[in-house]
């Protein structure tokens, strides 16, 4: 697929290969982020995934540069002409790399000595866990189909912007509980976590159609989806 937004551009660009490996990565950061909760919210330890996650975080991490790299490559052979759509690639496999520095983080609750398995809420922790999980395999499917229409984009965007604003409502809630803040604490920062993997997601399926000064931002540039 080539993203709506850069068939707009004037140059000649075929940016398949980068997009196909954009995906990859996302899976990548998919599987460290599945990894990572089963750390979190199971009696799975951590030490069991840890290797795995930093692995693929380095998989991601070096796949960005070399992209990174091609792109560079691609305007100083090219010329200017594609220079939106590599700076659209640009931004989109930055959003990649965050999420999987977010699953990193997740880890590092666990490999810390959180555990939320034993939480009270935990089927509901879990559930949200597979909500955001579902989104990955979204994001990954849209940005791979070459067909994808604006309505669709924005039907995702509005139900990945609901699940965020409960991941806030979460927060908002134990910034100002009576509970001991070894319990809310750790829930607080995972719920973080989470708003700002929804956040990459959002900017990661909104930069296929959004014109460069807009992506991250909602409501004609005055809400902004990642902070």
């Amino acid at each position: 697929m080539v993203f709506a937004f850069f068939k707009r551009g004037s140059g000649d660009g075929n940016f398949e290969h980068i997009v196909g490996r954009s995906v990859t990565m996302l899976g990548d950061a998919r599987h460290s982020f599945d990894l990572a909760t089963l750390a979190l919210l199971t009696d799975t330890d951590a030490e069991a995934v840890a290797n795995e996650i930093r692995a693929t975080d380095d998989r991601i991490n070096h796949a960005e540069q070399e992209l990174r790299s091609e792109l560079v490559v691609h305007v100083s052979v090219q010329g200017p002409a594609d220079i939106g759509s590599v700076l659209g690639f640009t931004l989109l496999l930055k959003k990649i790399e965050r999420i999987g520095d977010q699953a990193k983080n997740i880890l590092d609750l666990a490999e810390n000595g959180i555990s939320l398995a034993a939480n009270d809420n935990v089927e509901e922790l879990l559930a949200e866990q597979r909500a955001v999980s579902a989104l990955f395999a979204e994001a990954g499917d849209l940005l791979a189909d070459s067909d994808v229409d604006e309505e669709t984009i924005e039907e995702y965007t509005r139900r990945a912007s609901v699940l965020a604003a409960a991941h806030q409502a979460r927060i908002d809630g134990y910034m100002s509980s009576e509970r001991p803040g070894r319990e809310v604490v750790p829930l607080a920062i995972y719920y973080r976590y989470l708003r700002r993997i929804v956040a990459n997601l959002i900017g990661i399926v909104r930069t296929s159609s959004e014109p460069l000064p807009h992506i991250d931002y909602l409501e004609e540039g005055t809400v902004d989806t990642d902070d």
